[in-house]
């Protein structure tokens, strides 16, 4: 969104903090904001009745999220965790409906982010039927130090707090096919793996591989 819409929210947000594993909002809860990430990672996520959970994002610093059940004024369709420690600007309903309201052009704004996230959604699910499991979880690491790798110069490694739970449970597949690539991934000194983390030494190579 703009600057202009952007800094206009934040005017009537208040700042909250969270811990690792707190929970922002859970599926089915009223649609009473919106939110901007200041810092930290957010995962939004649904869970059967069976107890498995399908990984539909991670928001990093500097996104909207929660839009789309305040302009469809439906539940949530989804949990918010954060992943990390995490900062989050909180802009009620009520302030964001009467900011549209006033300047009609903004809708545009958010209605150009709701249909970014839907073809986002498609493009995962695409990726799930179609691409092979290393290309899905290139992207995924991919996603996680995009920030990260835009500030660093191409040699430069990037530590990452990684969960092979959650990376399957966003590319469909086990836990054990995820350890099984991302040891290829080191023996080829892509990346080097860790407890709970996950250092990219070469994204250069994970680019490549997305395309695949």
């Amino acid at each position: 969104m703009s600057e202009e819409l952007t800094s206009g929210l934040l005017t009537h947000a208040r700042r909250r903090e969270f811990k690792k594993g707190d929970r922002l909002y859970s599926r089915a809860s009223g649609p009473d904001a919106l939110f901007w990430l200041e810092s930290g990672l957010v995962r939004l996520s649904v869970t059967s009745e069976s107890g498995r959970e399908a990984v539909l994002g991670l928001v990093t610093p500097g996104q909207w999220f929660g839009e789309a059940s305040l302009f469809a004024g439906e539940p949530r369709g989804n949990d918010a965790d954060a992943v990390l420690e995490s900062t989050i600007a909180i802009v009620p309903a009520a302030a964001v409906h009467r900011i549209v309201d006033q300047r009609p052009d903004y809708l545009l704004q958010f209605l150009a982010m709701i249909g970014q996230r839907y073809r986002d959604a498609l493009d995962r699910i695409d990726d799930t039927v179609l691409r092979p499991l290393p290309a899905r979880l290139a992207r995924v690491v991919l996603q996680s130090c995009e920030r990260v790798l835009a500030t660093l110069s191409p040699s430069n490694p990037v530590a990452l707090q990684f969960s092979q739970e959650q990376a399957a449970a966003m590319v469909g597949a086990s836990r054990q096919s995820i350890n099984r690539v991302l040891k290829q991934w080191e023996r080829q000194g892509v990346v080097q793996v860790g407890y709970r983390s996950l250092t990219v030494l070469d994204p250069g190579i994970l680019r490549a591989l997305q395309h695949q």
